[in-house]
């Protein structure tokens, strides 16, 4: 009667790994990063921006205008190029909270689980001049120093 149960439990195991495999995969990582830019994010962004640097660059074109109201007109037409201006430091700044606070701390976490995706084998950095360049080459593509046959250690594949 053991073997039945020790069997479920190899493969409540299994699953389990398949499924931390899959939770730690980047992909997955990806889609939550666009979801976080996408959805919840962006409106405490644009709040911070409308309320704090918009006044601020508001100051510098004119003070009391708005600005989101800043506007040029050619041939009767109005090009409200505050606005536009807005969007895009709502963009730059989302775009750097999630880099350096997601982004970056998956990543280091990923590569200390080691999930990392792992170095070529087949390039190494030059002796001297620290590009990074194939193993198999003899001469350096950025500083031109002959490496000779047999400059990198041999490795197993």
């Amino acid at each position: 009667m053991a073997k039945p149960i020790d069997a479920s439990v190899d493969k409540t195991k299994t699953i389990l790994k398949e499924f931390q495999g899959f939770l730690l995969r980047g992909n997955l990582v990806d889609l939550a990063v666009a979801v976080v830019i996408g959805a919840s994010f962006t409106s405490i962004v644009k709040s911070f921006t409308s309320v704090f640097i918009g006044p601020l660059i508001g100051l510098v074109f004119g003070g009391s205008t708005p600005f989101t109201s800043l506007k040029f007109t050619i041939g009767g037409q109005a090009f409200y190029y505050g606005q536009f201006l807005n969007d895009l430091l709502n963009f730059v700044v989302t775009c750097a909270v999630v880099f350096f606070f997601v982004v970056k701390p998956v990543g280091a976490m990923l590569r200390r689980l080691g999930y990392a995706p792992p170095a070529d084998p087949h390039r190494l950095p030059c002796p001297y001049c620290a590009t990074d360049i194939a193993v198999a080459a003899t001469k350096c593509p950025q500083c031109t120093s002959d490496l000779g046959h047999n400059w990198a250690p041999v490795t197993e594949d």
